[in-house]
């Protein structure tokens, strides 16, 4: 049995290609999901990668939902936190609870589902924590100031938390996907696609959810050991820092 990993939002879009991916690479693979139990199931049939439903935007439920992977897999080595929800609008219309679930579930889930794991991981001297951020972390976008505010704060989170683990064998790195081939992007009108979001790409396309999870194989190994505090851009140009 290789190293456990657990990735929440793990049975869906770029969470089931990053889920599939630590599985092949020899992983041992735990998948948390939120509610679609039928996706799950299907994910689960087909996959045979362990799923398990909580709630990440809540401390306890994370807290009490690692102890039984842990119970049952082993002690969390790789930790892939993945979930999140948009829930976009002007900043003049947006409401509290738009604002609050999207913090709640894309950045305080950070700390809900990491610091549970982080001492096993400082006293095993090994782990590695990969956050999905993304480019409008990194850019902005208009329409989505929740959104971007949590997904630079995770940013933020991945320099600060690198600097604590570093010495204890832990790295920690964040992923900032841009434009990505999954099940909510390929909803878009698809002239809206051709006309308004590939002219924005210079590579021309958009990204594969298997380009994300790679990235986060990578990460994940001990050939990343030197990474930490990182930020990778995979956005096919969009945006460069």
């Amino acid at each position: 049995m290789g190293r456990i990993a657990l990735v929440t939002g793990g049975s869906r879009g770029i969470g089931a290609a990053i889920s599939k991916a630590l599985k092949a690479a020899g992983y041992t693979v735990a998948a948390t999901y939120a509610g679609n139990d039928a996706a799950a199931a299907k994910f689960k049939e087909e996959t045979g990668i362990a799923v398990y439903k909580w709630d990440v935007s809540d401390f306890d439920a994370c807290a009490e939902g690692i102890k039984q992977v842990e119970a049952d897999l082993g002690p969390i080595e790789v930790l892939v936190n993945n979930a999140g929800i948009t829930k976009d609008g002007m900043f003049h219309k947006m409401t509290k609870d738009q604002w609050y679930q999207v913090i709640n579930t894309n950045l305080n889930s950070l700390f809900n589902m990491t610091r549970p794991v982080w001492e096993g991981m400082r006293a095993r001297k090994f782990g590695r924590v990969i956050c999905i951020s993304s480019i409008n972390g990194q850019k902005g976008q208009m329409g989505q100031v929740n959104y971007s505010s949590a997904k630079a704060g995770d940013i933020g989170f991945v320099k600060a938390l690198a600097q604590e683990g570093a010495r204890a064998g832990i790295t920690v790195n964040a992923i900032c996907p841009g434009y990505i081939a999954t099940e909510m992007v390929m909803a878009i009108d698809p002239a809206v696609i051709e006309k308004n979001i590939l002219p924005q790409i210079p590579v021309g396309r958009l990204g594969q959810p298997e380009e994300i999870a790679r990235a986060v194989v990578f990460l994940a190994s001990d050939d990343a050991g030197f990474i930490t505090g990182s930020t990778l851009s995979a956005n096919g140009g969009q945006y460069m820092m």
